[in-house]
């Protein structure tokens, strides 16, 4: 008898640590989520995470407040969500570089996406734009790869930080070109793109999501997009392809994740809110007006992100091995 107890009370002291993340999944959630973006205010990822927080609100029934951390090129801000209670409650809003190709360039950084991360989505594809200050005479990609092979490492490209897009965009470009330019981080796009308008950098490589406004508004000069075609926001922008570099064609994902250890259901409960806001027709216009898209059904969802995530990691460690990007 005494044993028969012994046996029943054991296994009821081993299912106890998943009672409480079944209690919290069915009444998620229980307060204010917080989404990380790492990096500072001003850029992508900052303003497609205020985006969604606003779609996404009515659906979990809660506010989505964003807090940006940025420094380490989006570590920081990475490591901070993936240490946060995994309970669904704090998320982070990152992108191909700072959610993959980051832990690629910081191996001892002690992130890495595929242990430290709960996928939950992909949430927008977005164009790269390549600009130039508004206070130099550059007006063509030409232009700009003759300036390069003038002036070599004279030419600056700012960026968010080391292992973000816009760090891996100008690298991946003087690569491909052949050519020598000198790459300076900042703390954020935003940073970056106040100093390429005052003129201290001579371009800057970002998404649409911030070139189309400051494009509009005279704060930087557009030279190409990484599209197939000409984008309909900005008509007068040559693809690059058209304007002499095809092998330049990244498009950037950018996707939601919670810490590891978050319960399945609530990590579908959170899928399921983004899939209701990217419904959204408000937030659909939008993302429309700046050139981003939804990802396809079919990479949308936990396990299409963790294996985009996967992918990329694999894809870009030959890249950065061939191109030097690693040792800048």
């Amino acid at each position: 008898m005494t044993r028969k107890i012994g046996r029943r009370a054991a296994l009821a002291l081993a299912t106890l640590p998943a009672m409480p993340a079944i209690t919290r999944a069915q009444d998620f959630p229980q307060r204010n989520i917080t989404i990380i973006v790492p990096s500072a205010p001003g850029g992508t990822l900052d303003a497609l995470a205020r985006f969604f927080a606003q779609a996404m609100a009515p659906g979990l029934g809660r506010n989505v407040v964003v807090e940006n951390v940025g420094g380490g090129g989006g570590l920081i801000g990475m490591l901070r969500a993936a240490r946060a209670e995994p309970d669904g409650h704090t998320l982070a809003f990152g992108n191909m570089g700072v959610m993959a190709v980051g832990a690629v360039l910081h191996p001892q950084g002690g992130f890495d996406p595929r242990r430290d991360l709960a996928p939950i989505s992909l949430a927008a594809d977005v164009p790269m734009v390549l600009a130039a200050s508004p206070r130099g005479g550059t007006r063509t990609l030409a232009a700009l790869l003759e300036r390069l092979r003038q002036e070599g490492e004279k030419v600056t490209f700012g960026t968010a930080g080391l292992g973000t897009t816009s760090h891996l965009a100008p690298g991946y470009l003087l690569h491909l070109a052949k050519l020598k330019g000198t790459l300076v981080s900042y703390r954020g796009a935003g940073p970056a793109m106040n100093d390429l308008a005052a003129g201290v950098v001579d371009a800057v490589i970002d998404q649409t999501v911030t070139m189309i406004p400051a494009h509009r508004g005279g704060t930087a000069v557009a030279l190409a997009v990484s599209a197939p075609q000409r984008l309909p926001q900005l008509p007068d922008v040559p693809t690059f392809a058209e304007a002499g570099l095809p092998g330049f064609d990244l498009v950037i994902w950018n996707a939601f994740a919670a810490p590891a250890g978050t319960p399945a259901p609530v990590v579908a409960r959170l899928a399921e809110a983004l899939e209701a806001a990217q419904r959204d027709p408000a937030l659909q216009e939008r993302l429309r007006e700046l050139a981003s898209t939804a990802p396809p059904p079919a990479e949308r969802g936990p396990a299409a992100m963790q294996a985009r995530i996967a992918a990329d990691m694999a894809k870009w460690t030959e890249i950065l091995r061939a191109s030097g990007l690693a040792r800048e």
